[in-house]
């Protein structure tokens, strides 16, 4: 059975940090506020010279140099974002013009803070299908350019980065004990639009827009979203909790990850928490978090691992992988 396996992993992030207390000079809030409903203690924020193409760019780069590839052993690339450069082309081809690759394929998908879960489930089945030997899933995103930073509920939350896998197809037995994506559930519902969306777009205002964000609304609905997925993804590899090494979230709100690993029974040690150093990065959180992990030395060779996300649309999903 052919499996699409993690080869190499990569990041990037901008180089400015901005901590809590710069808020306070902007908006109604306090560090202490913002940590305690949320985790976050600080978050990067791109420099005019610093796009979701470049941030893309260098996370592949990196990504390729420890999977120990060139540009040119990738077939296909599948950009995670909600804040293209342009919108159109997709930035997926200015990452490939920028790596110098000039065959196979490249493409955006948009997903909102979901996208990174649908790309690397979307790769997978380029790969397992024969389009692709071998993909470069990136999340990347510049959510700074789309909050309104008077709104002291958004504009808190949100940061930019990027982080990149590269998978390939190997050969699997066809169980639980293969490496790479094991099992993908993917869900989405559109009547939950108006509680986390862009007040903007091309074809209604003519303007890009700002984030808008039903918090409450949100986070009523995220905790039994994602144990929806996570118990599908469960039985399609007929593994349970217990079998999970580690547990690697979107990372939007502490709370809302604690509450998600305990109803799912996930022990506190196992999950990957990266929300107090970079926010929430939408597409980019879920790779950024798993980099950070890899690069720590947590996440080895053979670790059954467990992603998820869910985003505006509202999408949500979870991967299970070997690594």
């Amino acid at each position: 059975m052919m499996r699409s396996a993690v080869r190499g992993i990569g990041s990037a992030l901008p180089r400015r940090i901005m901590g809590n207390k710069e808020f306070e000079g902007l908006v109604d809030t306090s560090d202490e506020w913002i940590v305690q409903r949320t985790g976050i203690r600080q978050r990067h924020i791109a420099a005019d010279d610093e796009t979701t193409a470049s941030l893309g760019e260098d996370a592949a780069r990196k990504a390729l140099e420890n999977a120990g590839l060139e540009p040119g052993d990738i077939d296909l690339i599948v950009l995670a974002t909600s804040t293209p450069n342009n919108t159109f082309p997709a930035t997926a081809v200015e990452i490939q013009d920028r790596l110098g690759m000039h065959h196979g394929y490249a493409f955006d998908l948009q997903a909102v803070c979901s996208g990174f879960v649908y790309a690397i489930t979307v790769a997978d089945l380029h790969i397992r299908g024969g389009l692709a030997r071998r993909a470069l899933v990136i999340g990347s995103e510049t959510f700074s350019r789309i909050l309104d930073w008077s709104d002291r509920t958004t504009c808190v939350l949100f940061g930019d980065g990027a982080g990149a896998v590269v998978i390939e197809g190997i050969e699997g037995e066809g169980s639980s004990a293969d490496r790479g994506i094991i099992a993908s559930s993917l869900r989405s519902d559109g009547a939950q639009k108006d509680k986390l969306y862009v007040d903007g777009g091309p074809s209604t205002t003519g303007t890009v827009g700002h984030l808008r964000m039903q918090g409450r609304e949100v986070f009523k609905h995220a905790v039994g979203m994602i144990t929806d997925v996570i118990e599908n993804v469960f039985a399609k590899a007929d593994v349970t909790a217990g079998d999970i090494d580690w547990f690697v979230p979107h990372q939007a709100n502490k709370r809302i990850i604690d509450a998600s690993a305990r109803k799912l029974g996930i022990a506190e040690e196992k999950v990957v928490v990266t929300v107090d150093l970079h926010g929430n990065t939408s597409a980019a959180s879920v790779p950024l978090a798993l980099a950070h992990a890899v690069a720590d030395g947590r996440i080895k060779r053979g670790d059954l691992v467990l992603l998820e996300a869910m985003g505006g649309g509202f999408t949500w999903g979870a991967v299970l992988l070997r690594w």
